[in-house]
């Protein structure tokens, strides 16, 4: 192999891990998925920067961790994501054209324009929204296991979080009652180095995050978050576990954000510029396209083929988004109650006959 499978878990650093073994078809789905982040993510830049969509959060240099660990569940098993995890879903089977309904909240998005841009949702792939408040989602997919448990199904939740996640009090009660009650939950950091401006070596003063699970009576695993097999065969190993009954892990994924927090962010502000390029040397998704073309399952050609495909069919599904119309103003009232109450009825009237 070439300089895949180097930074891995549990030991010190330099501890090497068996690759997964897969099929080809496998291997080219996972590039496929990661690529398709990387070209979403350019083009939604884009669209904001246009005016066209309020706000995003790419996941540029972090679509290994996604990817490979998003791979390892079962379709019916939970997602609860944080800000990057939105190629989770597409791996899933959402439309990209989903996707951009979201972030322009028209009437096509499922979530009938609710949720602030790069907030999805989706019961279809079992993916929960999560919350700007950061950290909220954790203790919801500890839940959420718990439940799973209760009721004797063999679903296993992920919860995703950022290392900035593991300063807020939500990460420490996730942390407590998944060990307590052995939930079936892989909790799983993208340590991206950076939370917002706060850089991870004042985050905290633990070596790492995955250590933190030893406080709460699970393991914890470190794991190169830009080999794309390693964290997919780290992630199955935890998920297994969970599956069988042994309770969660804490997955953190040393990776890199390698654009701004948000499209409200200018990284350049506080951080330099040699410590990116030292990130993109380091880039996922030229790693293991290396890796394919070595084993003669990728080529160039494709490659150009792939990011034209995916370039147009985000193109055509924003111009589709764009022709659709808002979210009715009935909208805002459903989904509450069973039956809409007599005040938000009459309220609803004088927003549309202009009363309000």
């Amino acid at each position: 192999m070439p300089d895949l499978l180097t930074v891995l878990p549990g030991g010190p650093p330099g501890t090497r891990v068996e690759a997964p073994e897969l099929p080809p078809e496998n291997l080219r789905a996972l590039y496929r998925g990661m690529l398709r982040i990387r070209v979403l993510d350019a083009r939604m830049l884009g669209l904001q920067r246009q005016g066209r969509i309020g706000f995003y959060g790419t996941a540029t240099g972090e679509e290994a961790a996604v990817v490979g660990s998003a791979a390892a569940l079962r379709p019916a098993d939970w997602i609860f994501p944080a800000l990057r995890q939105g190629g989770a879903m597409l791996l899933r089977g959402m439309p990209v054209a989903q996707v951009i309904a979201q972030c322009m909240g028209n009437s096509a998005d499922v979530l009938k324009g609710r949720m602030q841009p790069v907030h999805m949702a989706d019961r279809r792939v079992n993916v929960v929204s999560w919350s700007s408040c950061i950290g909220t989602q954790l203790p919801h997919a500890v839940g959420a296991a718990r439940a799973a448990q209760i009721l004797g199904h063999d679903t296993v939740v992920m919860g995703y979080l950022g290392d900035g996640a593991t300063s807020e009090a939500d990460f420490h009660v996730a942390m407590n009652f998944a060990g307590v009650w052995k939930a079936p939950v892989v909790l799983l950091c993208q340590n991206n180095q950076w939370a917002i401006s706060v850089p991870f070596r004042v985050q905290t003063a633990a070596e790492s995050i995955a250590v933190k699970a030893e406080a709460y009576g699970f393991p914890g695993v470190r794991v190169d978050g830009n080999d794309v097999l390693a964290v997919h065969r780290v992630c199955g190993e935890a998920v297994a576990r969970a599956r069988a009954g042994g309770g969660p892990t804490l997955v953190e994924c040393l990776t890199y954000r390698m654009l701004g927090h948000s499209s409200s962010d200018d990284p350049t502000r506080y951080r330099a510029e040699a410590e990116v390029e030292e990130w993109r040397r380091r880039d996922p998704i030229e790693r293991f396209r290396r890796h394919l073309e070595e084993r003669r399952l990728w080529s160039a050609e494709e490659d150009d083929r792939t990011r034209a495909e995916f370039e147009e069919e985000i193109r055509l599904a924003a111009l589709e988004n764009e022709r659709t119309k808002p979210p009715t103003l009935g909208s805002m009232v459903e989904d509450v109650y069973k039956e809409v109450p007599w005040h938000l009825r009459e309220e609803l009237g004088e927003i549309e006959t202009g009363g309000l």
